[in-house]
């Protein structure tokens, strides 16, 4: 009897056996179909991508993408100038570029540089606003000038050659709290291809075109010389050429620098702990480039079809609040084919960023030295980048994006609540304010006693004699968290340190929009899980039923006969 109930036992396990290797193989061919689906509609990943290009939005760029690391994001960025990074895209040597002016600008200065649009298809997002601020390093009886005050043709005159001295009396007139020295002005340039040099030289040309066409004429540009991203220099005027945003700001910012002043962008400035030059607008008051003045000088930019600006009217604005050379910056994205390299997984993986920017990131921008970008061009900017060749869209709530400018109405918060200057910031006041600018907030006592005096706090309020037309007033904080200073190499301009300056502290937000590592539950996950199920099932569906077989037979021989 003990013989037959082995013998049966053998038997069943083998058909047991044979009914798993069934059930693996129908599982492997089910495994093989779904994969050859998968093949054709698998899940996106998230690879490594990079981009090249303006050094102005730079240190924008930099804080985001530190941040999306925590999404498993990479994202690598070179700030080589704009020039550059267009160049390098067109190229296709880079999947993006960065840069505050398009391709194909009238440059006849610059014939070996080939702006010409690139052959692939591409569009222009805006990534984030700013001013393009006049850093500078001027000392009076050994202490640091920080209330410093110029008007548009002192600025170009000063970077055409024409004013060489602090105490040159066009400065004085700008400055009447202030015993300038009399000391060389050093004007510090780009060397390199530049979108910061084109959106000056273009407000030069736009604005104060004589002197402009004179100083071309004499470094034997063509005239009439408008815009340009390669500033020209004549030897023996003093002026000193660095490539760049960190290294004019870094030349500026050494002890040498004494004397020197540069145009950069105000972020550079914070990053540096130095002053800038407030200008003086259309409405008679010297303006600092914080994010609300740049938000105000906007309100009269004119957006092109393909999302490129036109300033004309921002650097003519009329409200008392206005910064004159505010600006935006683009992303330069490839839309529509996947070509010189650019995958759908790098399409996918630049979506996510340019999602992440362009909603949690802009509320860093302030606290950066920017300035975030109005709901229009997020609106805008969130319909370029569903262009982008293997995109995975996202719907986001755009009114949790907890920007800084949005309202109910539609309307710029930031640029409404802007306070208007005080009346010490008037030209017409005879009087100079005495906080400071930029990333040097110490005020600048009166050092001048013809000037008058003004110990006005910062801040402002509602001045009457803003004579603007959007007299609200209300103060917004205007937070200019700067970083720490940064050591640049004298004799190469580069950074020695960490480009964030002071400190670790990266900013965080708090509101995600949907960045999960690697997309979520996929296809893939699936046949894992199925994968895993039929081991599992191969290997203790045996054991289990021939213990359950043999008990059986246990208990049949135990029962009375």
């Amino acid at each position: 009897m003990p013989e037959r109930t082995n013998l049966r036992m053998s038997a069943v396990s083998r058909r047991l056996f044979r009914l798993a290797a069934g059930v693996l193989a129908l599982g492997l061919v089910a495994a093989t179909v779904l994969a050859g689906g998968a093949a054709q509609a698998a899940a996106p990943i998230l690879v490594p991508i990079s981009g090249a290009g303006s050094t102005w939005s730079q240190n924008a760029v930099d804080a985001w993408r530190r941040n999306v690391t925590q999404y498993n994001m990479t994202i690598n960025y070179a700030g080589t100038g704009s020039t550059d990074g267009r160049n390098q895209f067109k190229n296709g040597t880079v999947d993006f570029a960065v840069s505050e002016i398009p391709y194909g600008i009238d440059d006849p200065a610059t014939p070996n540089a080939d702006d010409a649009p690139p052959n692939r298809k591409f569009a222009y997002m805006p990534i984030v606003a700013g001013g393009t601020s006049f850093m500078y390093n001027l000392k009076i009886g050994g202490r640091q000038v920080t209330n410093l005050r110029l008007s548009g043709p002192v600025i170009t005159k000063i970077f055409t050659g024409v004013i060489t001295n602090w105490s040159h009396p066009e400065i004085k007139a700008d400055n009447p709290g202030l015993a300038l020295p009399s000391r060389k002005i050093v004007p510090v340039v780009r060397s390199d291809g530049s979108g910061t040099t084109a959106q000056f030289t273009l407000w030069m040309s736009k604005e104060h075109g004589g002197l402009w066409n004179d100083y071309c004429r004499a470094a034997g540009r063509a005239t009439p010389c408008g815009i340009t991203s390669y500033y020209p220099t004549i030897p023996g005027r003093g002026f000193v050429a660095q490539a760049q945003s960190v290294g004019v700001a870094g030349y500026v910012a050494q002890g040498y620098g004494e004397g020197a002043i540069t145009y950069v962008e105000y972020s550079y400035a914070l990053e540096n702990r130095f002053p800038v030059a407030k200008v003086l607008n259309r409405a008679g008051y010297y303006i600092e480039p914080k994010a609300a003045n740049v938000a105000v000088g906007l309100l009269g930019a004119t957006i092109n079809g393909d999302l490129t600006q036109n300033l004309d009217n921002v650097y003519r604005g009329a409200d008392a609040r206005t910064y004159p050379l505010s600006s935006y910056s683009y992303m330069v994205l490839p839309v529509s084919e996947s070509v010189l390299g650019f995958t759908k997984n790098k399409g996918y993986t630049l979506g996510r960023f340019a999602y992440y920017f362009l909603c949690q990131g802009q509320q860093q921008a302030e606290v950066l030295g920017y300035s975030p970008l109005p709901i229009n061009l997020v609106t805008a900017a969130f319909d370029q980048v569903a262009r982008i060749d293997g995109v995975e869209k996202q719907d986001i709530k755009i009114e949790n994006c907890n920007n800084p400018t949005f309202s109910r109405d539609g309307t710029n918060t930031l640029a409404r609540n802007a306070a208007q200057p005080p009346s010490c910031d008037a030209k017409s006041s005879g009087t100079q304010c005495v906080t400071g600018t930029g990333g040097a907030t110490q005020e600048t006592r009166n050092s001048n006693p013809v000037g008058g005096n003004s110990n006005n706090p910062a801040g402002g309020g509602n001045n009457p004699a803003a004579g603007g037309n959007n007299a609200t007033g209300g103060a917004t904080p205007t937070g200019v968290a700067s970083a720490g200073p940064v050591a640049v190499d004298p004799d190469t301009g580069e950074s020695l340190g960490n480009p964030g300056g002071g400190g670790n502290d990266e900013f965080v937000v708090a509101t995600p929009v949907s960045l999960d590592g690697q997309g979520g539950w996929a296809l893939r996950h699936t046949m894992m899980l199925l994968a895993g199920v039929l081991l599992a099932g191969l290997l203790l569906a045996p054991p289990l039923f021939t213990r359950r077989l043999a008990g059986r037979n246990g208990t049949d021989q135990r029962s009375p006969r």
